[in-house]
């Protein structure tokens, strides 16, 4: 498990965890006259591209939300077709990921999943955890502000019990109850579909991560705009508040 660290522990002008808001798929897909499946579908090809093209470019955590918990809130139709393109892909990456020395995680209320689609993911991580290579981290019926009321239940919990004391609780020790707990905070947060908002992603995380946004689909989005992104990155001058 890597260290908790902050973004800044990376090397300068490199972007060591790359968090991405895969947006844009259903607009890709209405524009092409396309159901909104098809659309996800393409997204999932590309989260396969981008996967593949990440350690060559010095990524080494790639964390993407895959499904909020607001979405939900759509058709159930679509719901349901989105938690089997997750099956499918938890089935069938599973080799590749394997052979490309690729670790899942998964952060999110992962219980709610549908039992096929858990198990499916379960068995993603099982089948990845000995690989020592880039971590692909999939935000599943994940939501930043449930993940920090879990956060301090927990701590709350442990301070009542007496395993905590009131007087330790800092940054380091609230960031070992969240979801992301052993992975450092993301250097780059790239955003496709061209909006400007985290929606519910990575609040906390992302307090001094640097933002990146394209109007690009993600259907759309490839290696190239991922090293363009990573360009804009090495060029950037971090102070982090000093």
């Amino acid at each position: 498990m890597i260290a908790q660290t902050p973004a800044s522990g990376a090397e300068p002008g490199l972007a060591r965890h790359v968090a991405m808001i895969m947006d844009g798929n259903r607009r890709w897909a209405r524009e092409r006259g396309l159901t909104s499946i098809d659309g996800h579908r393409a997204g999932a090809r590309t989260l396969r591209e981008i996967t593949r093209a990440s350690t060559p470019l010095g990524i080494e955590i790639l964390t993407v939300y895959a499904f909020s918990e607001e979405n939900w809130q759509r058709e159930p139709s679509e719901v349901d077709l989105l938690m089997e393109l997750v099956r499918a892909f938890a089935h069938d990456e599973r080799e590749a990921l394997g052979s490309t020395n690729v670790r899942v995680q998964a952060i999110g209320r992962l219980d709610a999943l549908p039992v096929p689609t858990k198990l499916a993911l379960d068995a993603l991580i099982a089948a990845t955890a000995g690989n020592d290579g880039l971590i692909l981290n999939l935000a599943l019926n994940y939501g930043s502000r449930s993940e920090l009321c879990d956060a301090i239940r927990a701590l709350s919990i442990d301070v009542k019990s007496g395993r905590l004391a009131l007087s330790a609780i800092d940054d380091n020790v609230l960031s070992t109850y969240l979801y992301t707990a052993g992975l450092p905070d993301p250097d780059l947060l790239i955003r496709t579909g061209g909006e400007l908002r985290l929606s519910n992603f990575l609040l906390y995380q992302v307090a001094y991560t640097e933002l990146w946004s394209t109007p690009v689909y993600w259907p759309d989005f490839d290696a190239d705009r991922l090293a363009e992104a990573l360009a804009s990155f090495a060029t950037r001058q971090r102070r982090f508040g000093r």
